[in-house]
């Protein structure tokens, strides 16, 4: 037995929503002969657990669009895999780490695979096995390859940035504190100053 042509469709619609938001690694598992609980697995990959939510928001808008909604949501709240059951399609959202630790695809790779292409892509590039991410642009006329190592190292200053602003905030709060019972160089303290 293999999947219906309404769990084909569901999975599709759920795999090209993970991709429009940038998801690596998005397949599609025909577990029906395995399974009587499902038809489908959507598996999808993201560095980070943002886009992680990102993909499952994305994925959910989609399909509730078409007047499918997720019965249940798993690993919402840490957002490193998160589980949606549409009954017969479940979508796999899980964080790179998860992706390779877990290796779903090991796990199912007596079960067929329905092909999944990204329609976004170009049709050269739409042939090849692990395509580029893709940075949407606001007039999409020139998109540009996502360096995911730039972006994480953008997203690691921008932590240390808040970092610094956060501790030149409270910086003048614990000085305050010092100086209030502390002797400067001349032997006096600020409480002499104020009297």
């Amino acid at each position: 037995m293999t999947a219906s042509t309404e769990a084909r469709d569901t999975a599709l619609l759920a795999a090209q929503a993970a991709a429009d938001k940038l998801a690596t690694d998005v397949s599609i598992v025909d577990v029906s002969d395995r399974l009587a609980i499902t038809d489908a697995f959507v598996l999808a990959s993201a560095p980070n657990e943002r886009q992680v939510q990102s993909i499952v928001d994305e994925v959910e808008d989609r399909l509730r669009e078409h007047g499918i909604k997720a019965v249940r949501r798993e690993g919402v709240a840490e957002s490193r895999w998160v589980l949606l059951d549409f009954v017969d399609v479940v979508v796999h959202v899980q964080h790179a780490e998860e992706r390779a630790y877990y290796s779903l695809e090991r796990l199912w790779k007596d079960c067929p695979v329905i092909p999944f292409t990204d329609s976004a892509l170009p049709p050269a590039a739409a042939g090849s096995a692990a395509p580029a991410p893709v940075a949407p642009d606001v007039d999409d006329a020139a998109a540009a390859p996502v360096d995911e190592d730039a972006v994480e190292a953008s997203l690691a200053d921008d932590a240390v940035e808040a970092s610094l602003a956060d501790d030149a905030v409270e910086a003048p709060l614990a000085d305050d504190a010092v100086v209030d019972g502390t002797p400067d160089a001349d032997g006096s303290t600020q409480a002499d100053a104020d009297r």
